[in-house]
């Protein structure tokens, strides 16, 4: 063949595969993506499941059946994020005992993603949390609490972000107020931030900056306080900011049967979620998200039974 030959040929050749990729590209870009998030709260220490003669929740719940409900999902879709919304400490004689450890290797086991700090992981002090956090091989998120000044400080991250499936996913943690709730020598030099302050800023970098596609916070805020609704919660967080797509709460043991769709500054509808307490439940939203169309979600309670 002649190389005059040879490198039209060639040249035909690779303009071909380059059209050829770009129309998969193209495909793909096109393409609806399915994301399934998974979450917990304020589970306190509950390994095992309730016994059959509790008066409330019999049989329910249990690390054990927790993780098959969450492995019999990821086999369904493994674009799947799973995340904790604070409070994995105190609450039986695990903690006690194990200090966290515990805890944290069997989250590892499950495969979660990401956690936010509760008040209850200050239970035995700043430096029983450090303790732990090499048991923890998922990170664990908080923008608002200010760890500069303590031992904490580089063991936590204001936020993550995901890719899954092509689709870009920040998620950042917020803390309750400690002072008053927690005695000061548990959190030490540990600075509370603003919520408001803080999400409005995290919102600002994940969707300007990082270009996330769903932006989810993880708070340990609590739900709403009705005795003193100017309290900051997950309601009026929702209401008083914008681009936050999913608020996954804790704190206050709010048994929710589907999200609270909140309006939010743009008068765009904000979901807010939380499942109660001691890991009974589990919280799922499925995100269905196509190029030029709203995106749309499917959500449930599950029950751990």
């Amino acid at each position: 063949m002649k190389r005059r030959d040879f490198i039209t040929k060639t040249t035909a050749a690779t303009a071909l595969l380059t059209m050829s990729d770009l129309a998969l590209l193209a495909s793909e870009k096109n393409q609806k993506r399915h994301i399934t998030i998974l979450h917990t709260n304020d589970v306190h220490s509950h390994i095992d499941a309730f016994n059959a003669n509790h008066p409330r929740y019999p049989n329910l719940g249990g690390a054990a059946k927790r993780a098959a409900y969450i492995n019999s999902v990821r086999n369904e879709n493994p674009n799947l994020l799973l995340l904790d919304a604070g409070d994995m400490f105190q609450g039986t004689p695990y903690f006690n005992y194990f200090g966290g450890e515990l805890e944290f290797k069997l989250m590892n086991m499950m495969q979660y993603d990401a956690a936010t700090i509760g008040n209850h992981e200050f239970d035995n002090g700043i430096d029983g949390l450090l303790k732990q956090i090499p048991n923890a091989q998922f990170d664990l998120l908080s923008a608002n609490y200010d760890f500069s000044n303590t031992v904490l400080n580089s063991f936590v991250k204001p936020y993550k972000v995901f890719k899954m499936d092509g689709v870009k996913i920040g998620v950042f943690g917020l803390g309750v107020k400690l002072e008053g709730l927690v005695d000061k020598k548990m959190y030490k030099e540990t600075v509370y931030l603003n919520p408001l302050e803080i999400a409005q800023d995290m919102t600002r970098i994940l969707k300007n900056e990082e270009k996330c596609d769903l932006i989810i916070c993880l708070s340990h805020l609590g739900y709403y306080y009705k005795a003193t609704p100017e309290t900051i919660s997950d309601l009026n967080l929702a209401a008083k900011t914008k681009d936050i797509d999913l608020i996954i709460g804790g704190h206050t043991h709010t048994f929710l049967p589907k999200p609270t769709l909140v309006k939010n500054l743009d008068d765009k509808n904000m979901l807010v979620n939380q499942v109660g307490w001691s890991g009974i439940n589990m919280g799922r939203i499925d995100f269905y998200l196509e190029p030029q169309k709203a995106t749309t979600h499917q959500a449930e309670r599950i029950i751990i039974v």
